[in-house]
């Protein structure tokens, strides 16, 4: 179901508590991606979003998309507690809409040269544009699929290369589906970020890029990162923008 945000200037497809499923700028708007450099710590990144917003005279409820890291995945009861004072921030700032979550998300840790304390990657926000292509974001997707009334995990556990087709498909599957229903198409992504540990090399010609279509002429970024929940192995999201900031 589409959701509009007046205030915001953009629309969005209901998701869960913590996140909604994708966001697209209204026309006449268009969405920005402001990347910290280095990553800044929650509380930190709150007020540096509230000083940019308020430089750019541009509302709280501009914000439509943010990107955090975690230390390393959680149980599922952990994450449950992780996302309680992330939702009470975006309440504080009065961002709710018919009572749902507006702003999209990812959220992962990475494997690597793992952060101490979870921290923000980046963050997206409507701004006024004459910019004619959309400009979307679509939250972070793991393999969980509804099946049969309930949620699974597809492939649950297995690593191999036909597990790891089932779980790519699943995700795709689900990206695509977000992008219908905001009448978008893969070809205008400007970024596409994969996320996991395993190889997924084998799955490239035959799966993902020619699902992604033409967006796969600007390539795709691998982070060498988790999702953020134990027992699940990979993750996708894509944007399109109407530029990149550093902060």
């Amino acid at each position: 179901m589409l959701i509009e945000t007046p205030a915001g200037n953009y629309t969005f497809i209901r998701g869960i508590g913590s996140f909604s499923a994708a966001v697209c700028a209204r026309p006449g708007f268009a969405i920005v991606h402001a990347n910290f450099r280095p990553l800044a710590p929650l509380t930190e990144a709150y007020a540096r979003i509230e000083r940019h917003l308020q430089t750019l005279n541009r509302p709280l409820a501009a914000l439509c998309g943010i990107q955090l890291r975690v230390p390393r995945p959680f149980s599922r009861e952990g994450f449950e507690e992780f996302n309680r004072p992330y939702i009470e921030r975006l309440r504080r700032w009065s961002l709710e809409v018919e009572g749902a979550n507006p702003v999209a998300r990812t959220n992962v840790a990475f494997e690597v040269n793992p952060i101490a304390e979870p921290a923000m990657a980046s963050f997206f926000y409507t701004v006024p544009s004459h910019y004619a292509p959309p400009t979307w974001v679509l939250s972070g997707v793991p393999e969980i699929a509804s099946r049969d009334g309930g949620i699974k995990v597809v492939a649950h556990g297995d690593t191999s290369v036909d597990g790891l087709r089932q779980k790519t498909a699943c995700i795709l599957e689900v990206l695509g589906r977000h992008l219908d229903e905001l009448q978008l198409t893969w070809s205008q992504a400007t970024s596409v970020n994969l996320y996991g540990v395993h190889d997924l090399h084998p799955l490239m010609a035959s799966l993902i890029l020619p699902t992604i279509g033409e967006a796969a002429r600007r390539g795709i970024t691998w982070h060498f990162a988790r999702p953020p929940v134990t027992g699940l192995e990979l993750e996708i999201d894509a944007c399109a923008v109407l530029r990149e900031e550093i902060l």
